[in-house]
């Protein structure tokens, strides 16, 4: 599920694949909550609620997996970062959207599912780029691809990549400009 291989030594399967689902229901969250906002007359605390029951839920079926398995006990601590920030912006997600289901002009409770929302994309971008692996993303690296550079990713990672940013054999499949 990476696109690096580096990025994934070591990583069980199953921690992978929690990765990417909550990268996956982070956006989710964020898209489907936002969009239900901009319909006229929508009281956004019902899409609000429902989808911070769902998260609860899947980060509560993740924290089961880890637990779950005794080859994972090694990864727990690193699992419990994203656990807990999963949960409380879930929960926080959840608490505010019933108080708008009660009481929909709540400004404080519309302000909290607004800052979750942002959050939850922030969590799912933060996600997508662990998941990308060990590529430097930083400023001077990406002017310097941007330039035609190699990266220090490319240069390294394939002794067979003609350093080209196309495909792992270094062929690049992109039609001409």
């Amino acid at each position: 599920m990476t696109v690096s291989e580096s990025g994934s030594k070591g990583r069980p399967p199953v921690i992978r694949e929690f990765g990417v689902a909550a990268a996956l229901v982070a956006f989710t969250n964020a898209l489907a909550v936002s969009l239900f906002g901009l319909v006229p007359g929508t009281d956004v605390g019902y899409p609000a609620a429902m989808l911070g029951v769902i998260g609860v839920f899947f980060t509560a079926a993740g924290v089961r997996t880890t637990l779950a398995h005794p080859a994972l006990r090694q990864h727990r601590r690193s699992q419990l970062y994203l656990i807990v920030l999963l949960l409380l912006a879930f929960g926080f997600e959840l608490a505010a959207g019933i108080e708008l289901i009660g009481s929909p002009h709540q400004v404080w409770a519309l302000d909290t599912v607004g800052d979750v929302l942002v959050a939850s994309l922030l969590i799912g971008i933060a996600r997508a780029w662990e998941l990308v692996g060990d590529w430097n993303t930083g400023i001077v690296s990406s002017i310097a691809l941007l330039v035609g550079h190699k990266s220090m990713m490319q240069s390294t990672s394939d002794p067979t990549s003609s350093g080209d940013p196309g495909t792992a054999d270094g062929n690049d499949r992109r039609p001409d400009p």
